[in-house]
This record gives C-alpha cells, structure tokens and sequence, in this order.
C-alpha cells in the first residue's frame, strides 16, 4: 500500500514525507507507540498510514484543506482498512487547531508537515496539546536550504524562510522542550516535552 501511494505520488507531483525521513517517523512511532497521533498536512494519507502502521493502538486526527488531497486520503485510508482509526479534518490548519486547544484535546506524537510558513503560528497549540513526555517531529524546516544560506533570500521565499527561522528559535530557547535538529534530507526537528515533577 505505502508503496503504491510513493508511486502516486511521485508521478503527481504530490510532496509526502522523504524516504529517510519517513524511516526515522516509522522508527520514532514504533519505539513510543503512541494512542494519539495528531498530524498537520494528511496530503494522500502517506505519513498517515506509515504512522498507524507502526504505531498499532494509535488513533490519528490529520488535518488537510485541500479538496482533492481529503478525497484522496479518504480513500487510502479506507483501503488500508484504517477508517475507524483516523479522524479527518477538513478546513485550514489553523482553525482545527484552535477548536482542539479549546476542547482540551491531548496528543502523545504529533507529526508537523504542513504550511511551513506557519509552523511558528502552529507551534503554541502544538505545545499545549503534547502531552508530557510527548514528542513533536517537524519535516523540512529548512526549506530547500534556503533557511540555514547566508545572503539574501528570494522575495518570494523570504516571509516563509524567516518564519522558519523563527519557529527553529523559539524550539531552540524554550525550556519545556528538549529539540533535537537533524541535517536529514530537508531538515527535521524532533522536540520533546518534557515530563516535569
């Protein structure tokens, strides 16, 4: 099945999780094998399925605003045989975010791979949805390179590229969270609340 939606999405031009990435977001949900996966970005259900896969008691809510991704990801899901383990939401990331910060919902894994321009916007309700001892594994914060290069930015990509930069500070000097960042593929960071006495 994982296979087949790589193939898809390769042909489509359709952006999933990177191959050593998604080992490591594999491996990182087998060890913890969390209950409750919250993801942002479901695009075709790839990382989604990847997660339940290896994480086999974990119920996960992704969130997608686009149309035809949605569908599509509904359908996998549903091939999988994953439906009653995945809640979806459709709308813009940032209004589920304020609707599930707002009801007190928990998360033990929660997987970042949306807007990345908005990873900063995000990162608070994040934080107050992780559960101690919870993890927060953000996919490409380094945009193409274009956040760790020196000299001036394109026009284009500058409001996202600081907006990273911003999110990469605010994890580096919080104290609730333990950040490890890792140079693979296009950049990973991998933040741990952690457990206070």
């Amino acid at each position: 099945m994982l296979e087949k939606l790589k193939a898809y999405a390769l042909k489509n031009g359709v952006p999933i999780v990177r191959e050593e990435s998604g080992k490591l977001l594999y491996k990182e949900c087998e060890k913890r094998q969390p209950k409750r996966i919250l993801e942002i970005g479901t695009a075709i259900g790839y990382s989604g399925i990847l997660m339940l896969s290896a994480a086999k008691e974990a119920h996960l809510t992704t969130i997608e605003k686009d149309d035809n991704m949605i569908n599509l990801a509904r359908q996998n899901f549903d091939a999988a045989g994953l439906t009653n383990r995945v809640t979806l939401y459709h709308e813009d990331a940032i209004v589920t975010l304020e609707q599930l910060s707002i009801t007190g919902e928990k998360f033990d894994f929660i997987f970042l791979d949306g807007a990345k321009g908005q990873y900063i916007k995000y990162l608070p309700y994040l934080k107050q949805m992780l559960n101690k001892g919870g993890l927060l594994f953000a996919d490409d914060i380094y945009f193409h390179g274009l956040v760790k290069q020196e000299g001036i930015i394109p026009h284009k990509n500058r409001s996202l590229v600081n907006n990273l930069r911003k999110f990469i500070s605010a994890l580096e000097s919080d104290k609730d969270l333990e950040t490890e960042f890792l140079d693979l593929e296009d950049g990973i960071s991998i933040s741990r609340f952690k457990a206070t006495k």
